[in-house]
């Protein structure tokens, strides 16, 4: 881990000093964890297309999928050490870094519609929790939609009760272990680019997985079941190392500004189609058996997890949770 931390810090030095710039250009290291044909992905790509066209070749995006670079772990850590420019991690990522705010997102059910989500992500309070995030050196530019997560195993998934003793995958959140306890399952925090061998090898039994995920990283190939539960919503933040960004000559953040928002809006438009599309596919495989549960199934599982809201409370902090079910009109006590 030393090695790792001297690595990175070397690579920081190199980059804040000017030597990661070739001939003039201006170079943005875009790292993510999914594949490039995944909503994240193909905004990444966007994003590399206007940058580079609007700065006239200036900046030179280069775009590393898969965990090229770095795992889930390390890669936040690498933002802040400036080895990369620019991430877009899942919104449970910045939990651990001790911005424990941005776990509302993971709370079971608290969004029914990528409406709502977006009516708080793009409103005032996603706003304010981006601002957070600049006394850790990163600069918050955008949120990106994902979809909705769904349970996914070897063995039909229809009540809470069938995931009882099950391991299942989650990333890194305490909101997310708590969510799995109230169903009686054991959470397995795991990087996202060893699930696919993890789930093969039986180190863990399942899923909680968007639907673009399960299928782009072909995870789906060896879970014979999906049930399609909507529990819980996974969306990125767009953020950037903010020396570099805060360094850059004023022009030229200026198009990049107009990239950003421009990429968010196409990464925003093909999330729900590339989820639903994803789902179709999984079906057509005949590899995995689909299940919608009826609308009875749906809430035995949401009255399971309900829980989760109230033990987590003080840890997201009480206020936050008001302003959202203001927002979204959830009914904690429901």
């Amino acid at each position: 881990m030393k090695l790792k931390h001297a690595a990175l810090a070397i690579c920081a030095s190199l980059t804040l000093s000017g030597f990661a710039q070739a001939a003039g250009e201006i170079v943005i290291k875009f790292s993510h964890v999914v594949a490039p044909n995944t909503p994240k992905g193909k905004a990444a790509e966007y994003f590399k297309k206007l940058a580079e066209q609007r700065t006239h070749g200036k900046v030179k995006v280069q775009v590393y999928p898969n965990s090229q670079l770095y795992k889930d772990k390390e890669e936040l850590e690498a933002l802040q050490l400036g080895a990369v420019q620019m991430l877009a991690p899942s919104l449970a990522k910045f939990g651990p870094l001790g911005v424990k705010e941005f776990e509302v997102f993971d709370l079971p059910y608290v969004f029914d519609n990528y409406d709502e989500v977006n009516k708080v992500m793009h409103g005032p309070i996603g706003k304010q929790l981006l601002t957070k995030l600049e006394s850790k050196g990163i600069k918050g530019l955008a949120y990106w939609d994902n979809g909705f997560k769904n349970f996914s195993a070897n063995k039909p998934i229809k009540t809470p009760a069938d995931l009882k003793g099950m391991k299942i995958r989650i990333q890194s959140s305490k909101v997310l272990e708590e969510e799995m306890r109230s169903l009686g399952a054991l959470p397995q925090v795991m990087a996202f680019s060893e699930v696919y061998q993890a789930l093969q090898t039986g180190v863990v039994d399942g899923t909680e997985l968007e639907a673009s995920n399960l299928y782009t990283s072909k995870a789906y190939e060896v879970q014979r079941n999906l049930t399609l539960t909507q529990h819980g919503f996974l969306g990125y933040a767009l953020i950037v190392n903010k020396k570099f960004w805060d360094g850059l000559p004023a022009d030229i953040r200026k198009e990049l500004d107009g990239a950003v928002a421009d990429a968010s809006v196409y990464a925003n438009k093909i999330a729900k189609e590339e989820n639903d599309k994803a789902v179709a596919t999984i079906k057509a495989s005949g590899k995995t058996q689909v299940y919608m549960p009826t609308p009875q199934e749906r809430e035995a599982f949401k009255k399971a997890m309900l829980p989760v809201h109230q033990k987590m409370a003080s840890r997201i902090g009480p206020d936050l949770l008001k302003e959202i079910y203001k927002e979204t009109g959830f009914n904690p006590a429901k």
